[in-house]
């Protein structure tokens, strides 16, 4: 009899010049039947074991068989025993299998690290207005998440989520960026606010584009999204002028408006004020000041986990 073929003996594969596997090497769920029949004796039990039905059991067999080109079973009334060949592949095969089941238990640890946090990064707005609502909503259908929450413009919004910093990211503006895919998850407005005091707050007239782009305004930063929708209406009256102030804090601009002069920011975030009357709302005659909020993840990605359902809930109101 000539000697059994010993895989170790064949020359090591080096590692920086991975070679092809060949199409005559059985997938994993094939090797995994195989090495149940022997060790049960019976193609039957093995496929019960596997829940699979015999027939299919069978059918797996023999398309190996076909594929490696060497019988691998006797089969008789008493059972089924593995073929010289048949006890050799079975010996090659139970380290490739056990690799196999410590790769998908690491796989599987890797998803369930996945599914227990989410980070998530928000333009001022969603992050102060809407995203309470929504992770108080996402701690009650995944108690186990922990949720990393960090607040900025849209611009950086967008650089977090394309560096990988952020799982989610929810921006402002008329515009999504380059590398992102997006969904509307809301609407906004923006809305002219002055303080009581101010003449505007007893005006009747609409206050124009061409007459509020020559005027002073407290102003968010640019990269925000509320300055860029507030840019682009304006554009066709020659942009902005000098600005009173421009601030990075929605808190702080609703402060300044009070007493400082007009801002323009979300109807969202002066709700309160303007029914409490800290803030008066002043009409505008011929600006379209509406927007979108989205939101934003890399493109050629979909999200998975927690981030699946935080914008699952953000569609639902």
């Amino acid at each position: 009899m000539s000697p059994s073929p010993d895989p170790s003996s064949s020359p090591s594969p080096d590692p920086s010049r991975p070679g092809r596997l060949s199409p005559r090497l059985p997938e994993l769920g094939a090797l995994e039947l195989l090495l149940a029949v022997i060790r049960l004796g019976s193609l039957g039990r093995a496929a019960a074991e596997l829940g699979i039905t015999q027939p299919a059991a069978s059918s797996r067999i023999a398309g190996m068989e076909r594929q490696i080109g060497v019988p691998l079973l006797e089969r008789s009334p008493r059972g089924s025993r593995p073929t010289e060949a048949g006890s050799l592949v079975a010996e090659w095969a139970a380290p490739v299998l056990a690799t196999a089941q410590a790769l998908d238990a690491g796989i599987a640890a890797l998803r369930e690290r996945r599914d227990t946090r989410l980070r998530v990064s928000a333009s001022l707005t969603v992050a102060e207005y809407l995203m309470p609502r929504w992770l108080m909503a996402l701690h009650t259908a995944l108690p186990g998440t922990a949720v990393t929450l960090r607040a900025a413009n849209s611009a950086d919004v967008a650089r977090q989520v394309l560096a990988g910093e952020a799982d989610l990211g929810f921006v402002e503006g008329l515009r999504t960026p380059a590398g992102l895919d997006e969904v509307q998850i809301a609407a906004d407005r923006l809305r002219l606010v002055v303080g009581p005091d101010h003449p505007w707050a007893r005006r009747r007239a609409p206050v124009t584009g061409a007459e509020l782009a020559r005027t002073p305004l407290v102003l968010r930063e640019e990269g925000s999204g509320t300055r860029e929708v507030l840019d682009r209406a304006l554009a066709p009256y020659g942009g902005t002028t000098t600005p009173l102030l421009v601030l990075a804090s929605t808190t702080a601009l609703k402060a300044a408006a009070v007493s400082a002069g007009p801002a323009v920011l979300s109807e969202l975030t002066v709700a309160d004020e303007l029914a409490r009357g800290r803030l008066v709302s002043v009409p505008l005659a011929d600006l379209d000041l509406s927007r979108p909020l989205r939101a934003v993840w890399p493109t050629g990605t979909r999200p998975a986990g927690p981030a699946r359902e935080l914008l699952g809930l953000t569609r639902q109101g």
